[in-house]
């Protein structure tokens, strides 16, 4: 089946066209600046040439439409024409209280996932938008939506239950949601190919770390327990957001700099993280250069990251009595070499060995590699992850039934 896979923002439309018969990506590229003037990057193929050109974009639909006409051009493309799109599947990054697994788009769902803009705010639109804009284009195409909160569902009431009363949380269906549940799920499942035994007796710890990360420990092939929560803003320090801190310091610095809800939200989710520790940058490559140059600032917001990720991983080992593997994917994960060292170093009481000269030579890996020591009794894996992958294969199941 030939699925294309949407990821929106609010001035974005990534797209991978998909032949999950044989797996591949027949064709790839984003569409940026919509609402402002537009550009398109395209290529054939997972590793085609590059195709850029500047175009006016100024709504979802539009871009939409540029997209499938470059899918089915004679120079660019890679089918005749529209029709041999069998499906379309969206990336959303949270289904609230209300999806719980991959559905098949329909007017009340759309309806429903409206009701999902508290839980995101950042991304909830933006998909909306990018989901209108293809049935505007695709109206007769089926389309599926995946959510990247619905691999956490597995979690038990203790794991996801906050300390607030039940009488708000109920109200307000405040509890953990998790996020990146897609990455979390794909990683998840190749690592426990790799070990030998079988699927429902692994433990394993996936650490999906990027501008945006989380880590999930996943027991038996089932998410027990995830870093993120009501939002993508707890867990451990990201790009620009804080992760976890303690509650008081919101109302405390709301006080003081007479802040709006809306304002302290913005500060939390955009000033703060690597961008705001290291006074630098959000990027870690920016981390990174600044630490060899002797900034302190930039040490601490390495070294806080590195101390957290450990923190959840000693967590997670006692919560599912043990791990049998550990994994790194997403962009600081698959890339930041030093990251893993700092990480991992510290954890031998719990069997996890690292190779260091191996590590520090798997830079922008395309492939899964392992860097742990012959003696490690846990293993540990560098392993790219596929969100579009799982979009697709989740897409294929729910068409092909109708």
């Amino acid at each position: 089946m030939k699925v294309l896979v949407v990821n929106a923002g609010s001035s974005s439309l990534k797209y991978q066209l998909f032949d999950t018969a044989t797996e591949s990506v027949l064709a790839k590229g984003i569409c940026e600046r919509i609402g402002i003037d537009g550009r398109i990057e395209h290529r054939k193929g997972e590793d085609g040439e590059k195709i850029k050109v500047e175009i006016p974009m100024p709504d979802h639909a539009v871009a939409t439409d540029i997209v499938v006409k470059y899918l089915t051009d004679a120079e660019t493309g890679v089918i005749s024409d529209m029709s041999e799109i069998e499906a379309v599947g969206h990336r959303v990054v949270h289904g609230g209280p209300y999806f719980f697994e991959s559905v098949l788009l329909t007017d009340e769902v759309l309806a429903t996932l409206e009701r999902c803009r508290d839980f995101a705010p950042l991304h909830t639109g933006a998909h909306i938008m990018g989901i209108k804009g293809c049935l505007s284009v695709m109206p007769n195409t089926p389309q599926v939506l995946v959510f990247d909160t619905s691999f956490h569902q597995t979690m038990p009431e203790e794991a996801y239950t906050y300390g607030i009363s039940t009488e708000m949380a109920e109200k307000y269906q405040i509890r953990r949601y998790g996020a990146h549940g897609t990455s979390h799920r794909y990683v998840s499942r190749e690592m426990a190919k790799l070990l030998d035994k079988p699927v429902e007796e692994t433990k394993i710890i996936t650490c999906h770390i990027g501008n945006g990360s989380s880590i999930s420990a996943v027991k038996g092939g089932k998410c027990v327990d995830t870093s993120m929560g009501l939002t993508p803003l707890e867990g451990v320090m990201m790009g620009t957001r804080c992760g976890s801190i303690d509650p008081a310091i919101v109302t405390f610095l709301m006080e003081r700099e007479g802040w709006t809800p809306a304002e302290a939200d913005a500060y939390m989710n955009k000033k703060c993280g690597f961008l705001g520790v290291s006074e630098i940058s959000s990027d870690s490559r920016d981390i990174e250069a600044a630490i060899l140059e002797g900034n302190p600032l930039a040490r601490r917001a390495a070294f806080t990251l590195a101390y957290q990720i450990k923190k959840y991983i000693g967590s997670y080992t006692a919560a599912m009595d043990g791990v049998d593997a550990i994994v790194w994917t997403a962009g600081m994960g698959e890339n930041n070499t030093e990251l893993r060292e700092r990480a991992c170093t510290g954890l031998e009481f719990f069997g996890v060995k690292i190779d260091s000269e191996l590590n520090a030579k798997i830079h922008h890996q395309s492939e899964t590699v392992e860097i742990s020591t012959a003696d490690s009794k846990v293993k540990v894996y560098v392993l790219p992850t596929n969100e579009e992958l799982m979009i697709a294969s989740d897409t294929e199941a729910i068409v092909s039934k109708l």
